[in-house]
């Protein structure tokens, strides 16, 4: 359990840039906080993190030998089989004529790549997605202002909220990067937590882009129930009692 433990922190690391032991007591509620504290001289000792009073940042090192590579090409180049096949499944609910919004995860890039070059308009939180989109010649970007979090390349914060205001979303395309019963889908930063809270009340229709690995796993922020989400596209196949569950929630699951 050990390895596994450590792999989800390594994992919120790279998605945040740090973490606290209050946030960690919220993933692993059932491990003691001396326990985690052990986890992270562990991570300190070796050399992935440095501990704060609380908590700790991440350095540049990775346990997975990663050298110079940012967290966000890390998590791209994690099920990238399983991300493909998400985005050619989600692919034919990208209509034209449609106010769009994705969000910057790295399952949301393989879809913008996949775009053909048509008169899209899509609303994006990813600085990421907006540069691969405006090297197409047809669609229209709006990129929302905010705080730039270099660990995804997303805008979020009261700006960016702001912003979605005075927007009409038909249908947004989101990822999640944790979902279980008890917590439903989740990410690891508050501030786009908020966000995408923002998103789905202004959305006609929601949509998850998530791959399996990430059933039952849990991040620190909720930002959305299976009654909010109208879609879940996932890869692979589903534990039965899970699947269940999701239709029984109206989901429509592919």
């Amino acid at each position: 359990m050990s390895g596994n433990r450590i792999k989800i922190i390594t994992d919120l690391l790279d998605e945040t840039g740090s973490v606290s032991l209050n946030e960690l007591s919220k993933v692993f509620p059932d491990v003691s906080v001396m326990t985690l504290r052990r986890d992270l001289i562990q991570l300190e000792n070796d050399g992935f993190v440095i501990r704060t009073h609380g908590g700790a940042v991440k350095t540049n090192k990775s346990p997975e030998f990663l050298g110079e590579e940012s967290a966000y090409q890390a998590r791209e180049n994690e099920h990238k089989e399983a991300k493909r096949a998400i985005a050619k499944k989600a692919l034919p609910y990208v209509e034209t004529g449609r106010s769009i919004f994705f969000d910057s995860g790295s399952t949301i890039m393989n879809l913008t790549n996949l775009l053909p070059d048509e008169t899209f308009s899509i609303i994006t939180s990813g600085v990421n997605i907006a540069e691969a989109l405006l090297k197409k010649q047809n669609p229209s970007v709006i990129v929302l202002g905010g705080f730039a979090n270099k660990h995804t390349f997303s805008m979020s914060g009261p700006l960016s909220a702001t912003i979605l205001d005075t927007l009409n979303i038909d249908i947004a395309f989101m990822s999640a990067s944790g979902f279980s019963f008890d917590n439903n889908f989740t990410v690891s930063n508050i501030y786009e937590a908020d966000l995408k809270k923002k998103v789905i009340t202004k959305a006609k229709k929601v949509v998850i882009l998530m791959d399996t690995s990430k059933i039952n796993k849990v991040l620190p922020y909720t930002f959305a129930a299976l009654n909010e989400v109208d879609i879940l596209i996932t890869e692979g196949n589903i534990p039965l009692e899970i699947k269940n569950s999701i239709q029984a929630a109206g989901v429509t699951l592919i």
